[in-house]
């Protein structure tokens, strides 16, 4: 069964695109059809299926989830004991719970069975560049 890994060069929170590396390599797979599996290396990171067509979606998604989760420096966020890595680090481990760190995606005619505007992302929610690993697998 093929696997790779994509690696993804953050420069701090938002969502990363990676459609086109996860296309090109269900592609090369040669799989007419299965499902695509991606799994995210971090704690700190996550997954998500999101609208790639209009960029005023990511940044309401990363503002909402900042009001939601804010850092630990916040006064609302007292409570949080994990602070010794910085005060975007428990946050971070907060928005990766809510969200995923494995997706599935069907393939189909050898293709993402995605919809017209569905994009696969990485969700960084550190502060700090960081070098994020997307482990795909594809089974048939």
């Amino acid at each position: 069964m093929p696997q790779t890994v994509v690696a993804i060069a953050t420069k701090g929170q938002g969502l990363y695109e990676f459609t086109d590396e996860a296309a090109d390599f269900v592609q090369r797979a040669g799989v007419p059809e299965g499902l695509l599996t991606a799994f995210v290396r971090h704690t700190s990171a996550s997954l998500i299926i999101q609208e790639n067509a209009d960029p005023d979606v990511k940044r309401d998604l990363h503002a909402f989830f900042h009001r939601l989760v804010p850092p630990s420096s916040d006064p609302s966020m007292h409570w949080l004991v994990h602070t010794m890595e910085g005060p975007d680090d428990m946050p971070a481990h907060i928005k990766a719970v809510l969200t995923q760190v494995s997706i599935g995606i069907p393939v189909m005619d050898g293709r993402l069975a995605l919809g017209t505007w569905q994009g696969l992302y990485l969700f960084e929610h550190r502060d700090r560049p960081h070098r994020r690993e997307i482990v795909l697998h594809l089974g048939a």
